[in-house]
């Protein structure tokens, strides 16, 4: 791995006066590089670019170019996030970063895994490619490096209910299930835009290779078992047998939680070196 990386920040889109903000980390090698596109956590309702600096420069070392985007999320709602992320796909492969437009990956942890993987498997939906320009530029990705993704938002919106509604609510739920009514306002909408009901529902959708890497043992809020659903397993090996079934290639690989940041980087960059050369 090379070592020293530059950052950058960039305006990547606009809506109305606010501005949406990519950082974006480089790599110390000439161009043309392979990129990322990394998509931060927060319950669809927080967190921001600098969450994942961390992999972000370790992905830089590598040679890829990562580029960390700001969003719209929270009270702006469901698909403003799709849209953003579409956009900024399509925007990276018609910049003048010195990417190669054919090898752009993105990546998420939390909720920023699972917007991930649903662009990645919608790139042409018209709700979320109706923003920007870019004439004959779309947003299909060569591959999705997932971590601890919240895959399915519906169940974990029920999941999280029920512990909040127990006589002792468990510490974790905090104000989960008020973030997501905030985001995704309807339980319909949260099941649309699930990509593993898609997959059940049999639509037709991208599947580039995927990468999910899950922190265990879990406390619940990334690995559980959808108690509403006849798969016997939890969420990820749920979503891992569907994507498998729809003929997309993932690994699940487990890394220990108290580490899950430091341990998931290896993996990630392994990933993303192997299907972005």
């Amino acid at each position: 791995m090379s070592g020293t990386v530059k950052t950058e920040d960039v305006i990547y889109a606009r809506r109305g006066a606010r501005e949406l903000k990519a950082r974006v980390y480089r790599p110390d090698t000439p161009p043309s590089w392979p990129a990322v596109i990394d998509v931060h956590g927060g319950a669809w309702s927080g967190g921001d670019l600098t969450d994942g600096a961390a992999r972000d420069e370790a992905l830089a070392r590598a040679g890829i170019l990562a580029v960390a985007i700001e969003f719209r999320d929270g009270a702006d709602g469901y698909p403003t996030s799709l849209q953003d992320i579409n956009e900024a796909i399509r925007w990276l492969k018609a910049s003048s970063l010195g990417i190669q437009p054919d090898r752009v990956g993105l990546t998420g942890n939390s909720s920023g895994g699972h917007l991930a993987m649903l662009a990645a498997m919608r790139p042409r939906d018209a709700r979320y490619a109706e923003l920007g320009g870019y004439p004959g530029v779309d947003a299909s990705v060569r591959c999705v490096g997932m971590l601890w993704p919240v895959i399915n938002p519906l169940s974990r919106y029920h999941h999280a209910r029920r512990h909040r509604d127990r006589p002792t609510p468990a510490a974790w739920v905090g104000n989960i299930p008020e973030r997501q009514e905030g985001y995704w306002k309807t339980e319909a909408a949260m099941a649309e835009g699930n990509p593993v009901l898609i997959l059940e529902r049999k639509e037709p959708v991208s599947t580039p290779p995927a990468l999910w890497v899950q922190g265990r043992p879990d406390d619940h809020p990334h690995d559980y078992r959808d108690l509403d659903s006849a798969f016997d397993g939890n969420e990820p090996e749920r979503f891992v047998h569907l994507y498998r079934a729809a003929g997309g290639s993932i690994d699940l690989v487990s890394v220990d939680q108290a580490r899950r940041a430091e341990e998931s980087i290896a993996p990630l960059v392994a990933f993303f070196r192997k299907h972005l050369r």
